[in-house]
């Protein structure tokens, strides 16, 4: 097998219109994945969103990786391809907008999953708690325990 560096130098040396086309070609893909990602996230659909990670995480790897080849060698791609460079621009400026919204969609799908189970929480701790009054006009009784057997995963 061909080593990291001999692999790097094949892409390196690709005729510009190959290399800039790999590269537009693996950012469109991501780009789809990623809003697919958003979309299943914005209906609630967290499992099938999950599902997309590893494709995203690949692709997102690979796209980095001629992100990388193509600054490597612009001079040379901006004689031989000036308008596929171009190309490359405008869509990664469109990737960055659309990956954050991307990223801000999943910061909300977090923050709701952690306040339902929050709330769960809290609901089955109060279940617990006392319902009866002493003589002081006061509940009686150990305070409410925090619920045992849930647990938030802030790892979403």
């Amino acid at each position: 097998m061909n080593s990291a560096a001999e692999r790097l130098k094949a892409i390196d040396t690709l005729p510009a219109t190959d290399l800039c086309g790999i590269a537009i070609s693996t950012l469109d893909r991501l780009v789809t994945i990623l809003n697919q990602e958003t979309l299943l996230l914005r209906t609630g659909r967290l499992k099938e969103a999950g599902e997309l990670t590893a494709e995203k995480t690949r692709l997102a790897q690979d796209y980095m990786g001629f992100a990388r080849s193509v600054q490597r060698v612009l001079p040379r791609l901006r004689v031989e391809a000036p308008a596929m460079v171009e190309a490359m621009r405008v869509r990664h400026e469109q990737f960055a907008t659309q990956m954050a919204e991307n990223l801000r969609v999943i910061a909300t799908a977090r923050a709701v999953t952690e306040e339902l189970l929050t709330d769960v929480a809290t609901a089955m701790s109060a279940s617990q708690r006392p319902k009866t009054y002493g003589a002081a006009g006061t509940m009686t009784g150990q305070p409410p325990v925090a619920a045992t057997g849930v647990s938030i995963n802030r790892a979403l």
